[in-house]
């Protein structure tokens, strides 16, 4: 999901605790502040600090003033049989190409399976919000080609396409049967997208918590900031990537359930306006003598199922007769974007 949508998320699960709305009601807002922070905390930490501090075993550099689509396809090239012959992880890096202060080369690369080749192909100089420039689109017609020692198996389709700010990276991981599996962003959701991590931090702030304000402090610190930085773990399980759920007791990233995409509008709005029922109805539940007296369900009702299904009726009424198909996004494509974006 998006940043956001995990920030109002925390800050719904913090609310949860009495403590939290007690707290609030005298002034102090801290759980409030504590479940927003650890509710975004994961996807900070890959995509602000530890992505910095990656290493790879190679680098893929085009030269910005000779673009090269060939030695691009043979490094990739170079990278996969490194993978298949040492039998072990290597990590790629894909850099972008700078042009200027506001320009980028946009190059992709795209696997083929079928032929076993690796085909690159450099497309039209972009600016920092993505929009080609006029003119540029067929400076570089050629497309490079480089055979392949194994297949490169793609999990979900992330598309390996290189322009503004920061290159992405993936990993070639060897398979028992040969072949390899590619992870994009192998960095993101590591160790990071962990419950255990979240029990861990919890603990340490709550040392923390106890030494200054003793042990009720102490637990309720525990309980909020694992609860709110676990929901962003449990959320992402909900779409493709998936997330190391035990680090370091599990090593690998565990499945998503496919239900979504992390830049899926509806689900992102969804988890954001859910968010704010759950605040409100905390926050409700912690007035001492409120002037309209109504239950959850009457609030959900009213705040979620019926404009939910006036939002449906329209949309079929508005639609009625169409073919509408959604575009599908992914999961590491969208958060890797959004990362560009917000520099």
């Amino acid at each position: 999901m998006k940043g956001f949508s995990h920030f109002m998320s925390g800050v719904a699960v913090a609310s949860f605790g009495p403590w939290a709305i007690e707290a609030a009601q005298q002034g102090n807002p801290i759980f409030f502040i504590l479940g927003g922070a650890c509710g975004i905390l994961p996807d900070t930490i890959d995509f602000k600090f530890y992505r910095f501090f990656y290493e790879h075993d190679v680098y893929i550099t085009p030269d910005p003033l000779n673009p090269d689509p060939q030695y691009v396809a043979n490094e990739f090239a170079r990278a996969v049989a490194l993978a298949v012959d040492e039998k072990r992880y290597v990590r790629v890096k894909l850099v972008s190409v700078r042009l200027g202060a506001d320009f980028w080369q946009q190059y992709s690369v795209k696997i083929d399976n079928e032929k076993l080749e690796v085909q690159v192909k450099f497309g039209p100089v972009v600016n920092t919000g993505q929009v080609p420039v006029k003119g540029t689109e067929d400076r570089y017609p050629t497309v490079a080609t480089a055979k392949l020692k194994a297949k490169v198996i793609q999990t979900y389709d992330a598309a390996l396409k290189v322009d503004i700010f920061d290159g992405p990276t993936i990993g070639f991981k060897p398979m028992d049967n040969g072949d390899l599996d590619l992870e994009f962003l192998p960095w993101h959701r590591e160790w990071s997208h962990s419950l255990t991590v979240g029990a861990i931090l919890g603990v340490l702030l709550g040392a923390v918590a106890w030494w200054a304000s003793g042990w009720t402090m102490a637990w309720q610190v525990f309980v909020t900031i694992a609860a709110c930085y676990g929901v962003h773990v449990v959320e992402d399980q909900l779409g493709h990537m998936g997330s190391n759920i035990f680090y370091p007791l599990t090593k690998n990233r565990t499945p998503g359930l496919h239900w979504m995409h992390s830049g899926d509008g509806l689900p992102n709005f969804l988890a954001v306006w859910i968010s704010c029922l759950f605040i409100f109805w905390n926050l409700y539940r912690g007035v001492p003598k409120p002037t309209y007296h109504f239950s959850f369900i009457h609030l959900m009702m009213v705040g979620l199922v019926i404009p939910g299904l006036i939002f449906w009726g329209l949309r079929k009424l508005l639609t009625l007769g169409q073919n509408v198909q959604m575009k599908k996004g992914d999961d590491a494509d969208d958060e890797w974007n959004e990362s560009k974006a917000a520099g």
